[in-house]
Order: structure tokens, then C-alpha cells, then sequence
């Protein structure tokens, strides 16, 4: 049975990077995310890829937030990993940020 961990949220540190026209690494990831919050803080698309899959392409300024928790305060089974990591392509003209929330075992 999995332990309930749904009263105590930590936050991992930002994963942020400037986009440069070539890929960046962003990750990679040290807790499994309750909540997680992709940030496209440049002005162009931004290709997103996760564990060399692309995953999506957030358009200028586009953030987009994750609730793994599935509306009952429990991720164990539904989450991105530990050590998953993102890849981000996207002009030199911005930043490309992840944040993230993680369950604590109490």
C-alpha cells in the first residue's frame, strides 16, 4: 500500500536555463512532482523534450501546470521520475524554467 503523502509539500530547486538555438538540458529531476510548472519566459517556441521524447512545443510566454496528484493527494503511482530529464530548444532570446512540488514522507 502506498504511504499517503498528501500533507507536506516541499520545493525542489528551479530548473532554469537560457535557450540558445540548440538543445539545453534541464533536469534532472531530484523528487517525484506533485505539481509541476513548465514556464516558456522567452518570446518564441520552445520544443520540450523529456528523456529525449518530445513531449510538447510551448509557444511564447506559454506555462503550463501539471497537478500529478489526481484530485486525491496521492502520487506514488503517477508521476514524472527522480532523475527524469528535459530537454529545451528555443531562440536566444529567453529563458525556459521548470518548478516543481514534491510530496514528503511523514
Amino acid at each position: 500500500m502506498g504511504i499517503n503523502n498528501s500533507q507536506r509539500a516541499a520545493c525542489a530547486p528551479e530548473l532554469i536555463e537560457a535557450m540558445t538555438g540548440a538543445n539545453v538540458v534541464l533536469g534532472p529531476l531530484i523528487a517525484n512532482p506533485t505539481i509541476i510548472i513548465f514556464d516558456n519566459q522567452s518570446t518564441t517556441g520552445v520544443v520540450l523534450s523529456w528523456n529525449n521524447v518530445q513531449f510538447k512545443t510551448f509557444t511564447g510566454g506559454e506555462v503550463m501546470v501539471l497537478d500529478m496528484r489526481a484530485a486525491h493527494g496521492l502520487a506514488a503511482n503517477y508521476t514524472f521520475s527522480i532523475g527524469d530529464v528535459f530537454t529545451a530548444n528555443g531562440a536566444a532570446n529567453g529563458d525556459f524554467s521548470i518548478s516543481y512540488l514534491y510530496a514528503v514522507n511523514l
